[in-house]
């Protein structure tokens, strides 16, 4: 299950056309019950392709196809058809198979979007949560005694209002609280903070932390007192919300199981061998004001086995950006020794616009602790050995056999109901290699009433299509019916 759905995350880090498929997953989960063709993912592609957001050439109907192929491999999409009525097997293939997102695939592209509109800077914790947490447990307190009192429909009604709302106020707050302790250990863990940063670290740690962390601990004891007292009326709870009525495979909302209120009790009291986020935060506090000391005293008394280049290296850097292009040249190769005979570094990557984008607004370049503290290049420690991977090997052989064992089958259904072709309803992947050949087989012929012939270049079967005017061959599948108008169809 787990490597099925890691999968979902595949077109994300895709080394080839990784922009067009993040357009075509946007373009699906843009509207409700998407359903669509080929044809109109092509269309929607032309416009991103105009407007630079896809490389050109990707508009084309037979990368398009490939490309929603391997979504759908993925497990991103899913196939459908529907019946159309075509001229050709190409536009036959084009307009009935449907293309729909995935549940699962919806929330990743969604959380993929929501990750790249969220800013590098620190995001706020929504302290002012915590006390309506505190509010909403208490006021669930006394709905629900009313609600065993009278098990009217509106108390229940308000019960099941009161416990989404409380669940969704404590997830927004573990959230900006976990995103900003993040965003907090990436900083203060600096090897070198310049003066201004440390007096703007050392005001978010002193000042807003220390109302964080006051608040947390202020209103904890209530929300821990009311947790306890809902302890024992939480299986009459979880029995009045009751199911949805939509079925046991339908993922319910947060608060409608035992699981989740021990999450919610874990957040804030402790259990042995187990301390609360409560707790946790308290200690991440502690452990970044030591790590912010740390910084201040390397700053002030020039730690380590040399005085940091930082400095130096502004200076640097703003000799590069007022000297002419000769002079960056003249002052890079005596800085750096890197002459064009002596050059033995691997080559940048190139981003396309090297030439035009100012260094300053250019991609960063990441400078090792040894080269700022010590100018000191040489490699440390020793080298890594080179990873043998035989379970990766081995699931790539698995899925070449598993694909290799889908298109025999195929080709073994379509050969024995070639005796019976009209009569037989192939099933959906032999209608596919059936299509697959016909294409092949037209392809052949010098024109529309010649004959044309394909096989299988593996298993031998031949298809064979001739023009007869006044005939259609008609073959069935559970995936659609496909009409050959004039023409009848061999297999053998």
């Amino acid at each position: 299950m787990e490597p099925a759905r890691l999968k979902l995350y595949a077109y994300l880090d895709a080394r080839e056309h990784q922009r067009t498929y993040l357009a075509i997953m946007r373009l699906f989960t843009s509207t409700l019950l998407a359903d669509l063709s080929a044809g109109e993912v092509a269309g929607a592609l032309a416009g991103a392709e105009r407007e630079g957001r896809v490389d050109h050439g990707e508009s084309r109907i037979e990368n398009v196809i490939n490309r929603l192929k391997q979504l759908v491999e993925w497990g991103n999409l899913v196939q459908g058809r529907r019946e159309v009525v075509a001229s050709s097997i190409a536009e036959f293939q084009h307009g009935s198979v449907r293309y729909q997102v995935s549940k699962l695939a919806v929330r990743v592209q969604r959380d993929v979007d929501e990750l790249l509109r969220v800013p590098e800077g620190a995001r706020e914790v929504s302290r002012e949560l915590l006390p309506a947490v505190e509010r909403g447990l208490g006021q669930l307190g006394r709905t629900l005694s009313e609600a065993l009192l009278t098990g009217g429909r509106g108390p229940r009604e308000a019960l099941a209002e009161q416990v989404t709302t409380l669940f969704l106020q404590h997830a927004e707050l573990a959230a900006t609280v976990r995103d900003f302790y993040a965003y907090l250990g990436q900083v203060v863990t600096r090897h070198h903070l310049a003066a201004d940063e440390i007096s703007g670290f050392r005001d978010l740690l002193v000042e807003y932390i220390q109302r964080v962390v006051e608040d947390v601990l202020r209103h904890t004891p209530a929300i821990a007192a009311a947790l306890a007292n809902l302890a024992g009326a939480r299986p009459e709870l979880l029995r009045l919300l009751g199911a949805s009525g939509l079925g046991e495979r339908v993922e319910r909302a947060r608060g409608r199981s035992a699981e989740d209120w021990r999450e919610l009790t874990d957040w804030f009291v402790d259990r042995p061998g187990r301390p609360s986020q409560v707790t946790a935060l308290r200690d991440a506090t502690a452990r970044a004001i030591g790590s912010l000391l740390a910084s201040v005293k390397r700053a002030t008394s020039g730690g380590g086995l040399l005085p940091g280049r930082r400095a130096e290296l502004l200076k640097l850097a703003a000799w590069f950006d007022g000297g002419t292009r000769e002079q960056a040249h003249e002052l890079y190769a005596a800085a750096f020794g890197l002459y064009g005979a002596r050059h033995l570094s691997p080559a940048p990557e190139h981003d396309g616009d090297d030439e035009r984008t100012p260094w300053a607004t250019g991609p960063a370049a990441d400078v090792p602790v040894s080269v700022r503290s010590r100018s000191d290049r040489s490699a440390r420690g020793r080298t890594s050995r080179i990873l043998d991977d035989p379970m990766t090997e081995q699931s790539l052989l698995a899925e070449a056999r598993h694909a290799d064992e889908r298109r025999a089958a195929s080709v073994a259904e379509l050969a024995a109901a070639a005796p019976r072709l009209a009569e037989a309803e192939l099933s959906g992947e032999a209608l596919g290699v059936l299509c697959e050949l016909l294409t092949l087989a037209m392809a052949q012929r010098d024109s529309a009433v010649d004959p044309g012939s394909a096989a299988d270049p593996v298993r031998g079967l031949r298809v064979t299509v001739e023009h007869v005017a006044g005939r259609a061959a008609v073959i069935r599948s559970k995936a659609g019916t496909l009409t050959l108008h004039d023409s009848t169809l061999v297999l053998d």
